[in-house]
């Protein structure tokens, strides 16, 4: 079951200036790279532009996707308990602190009630050298909605940047400068549990430069292939 949320864009917001194109992405100096990123720009921007193209999206949260992480998955996705263990095991993370999290639900990006398809806009924050690590134990069945290589592609460029970010931040289960980890972590839970469970393939978007309407338009005809 889930609680949704329906998201809300301010009328007209004044967005900043941000680059089009993949190959000249604007980022912030890594001086800076441990201060808070603009929360809500992207992902308001990403909404407003399907809502133009008729594509109603609205946030999400899981049950099953919750802090736990693999610990705290029903029975129905066993099948993806294994590569999941082996994804947090090859991160560092401590069974131990993880396991007695509370089932608290993740929150997300966005879901398209009509057909349960689950998106997720990736900003910079989520090309670290530890979100290309997972992708080794991924299951070669597992349906996806994305392009790994493009994904592995991505990170391997934008890691250099990716892993500054907040790179001293401590995460439960993690320890200290975890904080990467973890997110690398529930990427993957994400990925792999939303088809686990019923869900068709968990959407991803790539938004490195910082611009929603800029990775909706570039996925257009992904996009609508899927939600239509």
């Amino acid at each position: 079951m889930a609680v949704n949320i329906v998201c809300s864009v301010a009328d007209g917001p004044k967005l900043a200036t941000f680059v089009r194109s993949l190959c000249v992405p604007l980022v912030r100096h890594p001086d800076h790279y441990d201060e808070p990123m603009p929360v809500g720009d992207c992902e308001n921007a990403f909404v407003e532009t399907a809502l133009k193209h008729g594509v109603q999206l609205v946030r999400y949260k899981m049950p099953w996707l919750n802090q736990r992480g693999h610990f705290g998955l029903p029975d129905s996705a066993s099948a993806v308990a294994v590569p999941l263990e082996k994804i947090f095991a090859s991160l560092g993370g401590k069974g131990a602190e993880q396991s007695v999290k509370r089932t608290t639900a993740l929150p997300g990006d966005f879901i398209h009630e009509g057909t349960g398809t689950i998106i997720e806009v990736d900003e910079i924050q989520h090309f670290t050298s530890f979100r290309l690590q997972t992708f080794s134990f991924y299951p070669g069945a597992l349906p996806l909605g994305f392009d790994v290589n493009q994904y592995s592609s991505l990170c391997e460029r934008y890691s250099p940047l990716a892993d500054k970010y907040r790179h001293s931040k401590s995460a439960v289960a993690f320890g200290v400068g975890g904080r990467q980890r973890q997110r690398a972590y529930y990427d993957a839970l994400r990925d792999l549990a939303t088809p686990a469970m019923g869900h068709p393939p968990l959407i991803r978007i790539p938004a490195p430069d910082g611009n929603g309407k800029a990775a909706f338009e570039r996925n257009l005809e992904r996009l609508l292939n899927a939600l239509t």
